[in-house]
């Protein structure tokens, strides 16, 4: 999504909300399992566009390192003028322009999140094969996605719920994910080829799909290349 109006509609977009959730979902998933992030924590972003859920993430755990990651080189310009503005240092937030697949990590990550990245890609794989070679041996996974509804009723119904208000270009694009996004039962199948089979997923609210969970031990890899 490299699109100069695209970004602009993004970047000024409102998405606070479920923004705010993921980092509130991250703390769920912490808390529940009694684990948390060390000093030389590593939390990554993958298609983190213009920056919004990067920086939240390094506002929460101010003591890590975070790193947001996308293909579009003007998500990333916008993601950079940002951090003045959020009052963040290089040293403590980065972003990197690269596409998935990535298949050797610089710096295994203890968190791996994305949000809205899996509709977008051609193949589902270049998200979900990157993730054991980016995880460190103890690493918290999630991803939020929308899912697709079952009917063009139901997408048109989604559409004037949410996007009714938003921009030409933020209602069209709305539209389009809803078409490429993935079902539920698609998802668990992605999973289970990529070697993922015991992440969770589950639906949440009306329009998004979850997946959460950790990847532990051996299946993180052993030829990471460490800092």
């Amino acid at each position: 999504m490299n699109d100069p109006l695209q970004v602009d509609a993004y970047a000024a977009a409102d998405f606070s909300g479920t923004d705010q959730a993921m980092v509130e979902r991250i703390c769920t998933l912490l808390q529940s399992s009694g684990a948390s992030f060390g000093a030389k924590s590593r939390l990554l972003d993958l298609g983190c566009g213009p920056g919004n859920i990067t920086a939240r993430l390094a506002r929460r755990w101010p003591h890590c390192s975070v790193l947001g990651i996308d293909a579009a080189d003007r998500m990333i310009a916008v993601a950079e003028d940002r951090l003045r503005d959020f009052g963040l240092s290089h040293e403590r937030l980065r972003y990197k322009k690269a596409s998935l697949p990535i298949h050797q990590a610089d710096q295994p990550a203890d968190l791996i999140v994305s949000n809205s990245l899996l509709h977008h890609l051609h193949d589902p794989q270049q998200l979900w094969s990157s993730l054991i070679p980016l995880a460190s041996p103890h690493c918290l996974v999630l991803h939020r996605d929308l899912r697709r509804p079952d009917s063009e009723a139901s997408i048109d119904q989604l559409c004037e719920c949410h996007v009714a208000d938003a921009p030409a270009v933020l209602q069209r694009d709305y539209r389009a994910s809803l078409h490429a996004s993935f079902t539920l039962d698609e998802v668990k199948e992605q999973l289970l080829h990529a070697g993922l089979g015991h992440l969770r997923v589950v639906a949440v609210e009306d329009r998004y799909l979850e997946v959460s969970g950790w990847i532990m031990g051996c299946q993180a890899g052993s030829d990471q290349r460490r800092p």
